[in-house]
């Protein structure tokens, strides 16, 4: 895989109590890449996007990104945190704010931007999600695809070195979805390192370089689209596909 490693996890390890989360996961994902990861509820596969940046310790293994390993916390790990754009299933955003006030906040705070330039950013970045016209108004007047996009605009307003989408569509309406995995498109189509967790097999096949497949805590496969869903490997990626691709 051409490009330097960007995200790279050594031997992760993960427990909740006496389950066994994460399963030994090495994974990279290189500058300009995108690795969908997919697989059964359960699996793991939020809990290995959460832990990249840290919203989840882990026992053992490294984590690194851009070279720099995980800071345990503290301002290093703020930093690195900015460095790390995370889109979650329930938006995040915050309720007492304008649509633009969320994605103006990071930039001002953290990147010591001013108001006038983060603003400027801010509208910028509305227009390149499509919702330009909705930066006056109160998250909770916004369908769940414009919070969501505007969770991303938020999210790209810190010049985050990769971006994490933690199943970005699963609390949506299908016709909300489309315009969600739209954006998501265009952003892998610009080179944005991005690592998704989702359950849209469609988008996997289409922005995905390559194809993360976890059960049980592990990455049983990792192979580009192509090959995962015209051949995959494993009886147990066969298995999970001919239950989803069916319908």
């Amino acid at each position: 895989m051409a490009g330097e490693a960007l995200v790279a996890l050594e031997h992760v390890d993960k427990w909740f109590g006496a389950l066994h989360v994460l399963r030994d996961v090495s994974l990279t994902v290189h500058r300009g890449e995108v690795v969908v990861v997919i697989g059964p509820s359960g699996s793991g596969k939020s809990t290995l996007c959460r832990a990249i940046n840290r919203l989840e310790p882990i026992q053992s293994g490294s984590i690194t990104i851009d070279g720099q390993p995980l800071p345990e916390e503290g301002k290093a790990l703020a930093r690195l945190r900015a460095d790390v754009g995370m889109v979650f299933q329930s938006f995040n955003l915050f309720a007492h704010k304008t649509v633009l006030d969320n994605v103006t906040v990071g930039p001002i705070k953290v990147r010591g931007l001013s108001k006038q330039q983060a603003r400027d950013k801010a509208l910028g970045l509305l227009e390149r999600v499509g919702i330009a016209g909705q930066a006056g108004k109160y998250p909770a007047d916004l369908s769940g695809g414009q919070q969501q996009r505007a969770a991303i605009a938020r999210a790209l307003a810190m010049d985050p070195k990769v971006m994490l989408f933690d199943e970005p569509t699963s609390a949506l309406d299908p016709e909300m979805i489309k315009e969600v995995l739209d954006v998501m498109l265009e952003l892998a189509a610009e080179g944005t390192t991005m690592l998704v967790v989702s359950h849209e097999m469609g988008f996997a096949r289409s922005a995905a370089q390559r194809v993360a497949f976890m059960d049980e805590g592990r990455i049983v496969e990792l192979a580009t689209p192509e090959k995962f869903f015209g051949a995959p490997e494993t009886e147990r990626a066969r298995d999970f596909l001919s239950k989803i691709l069916a319908h």
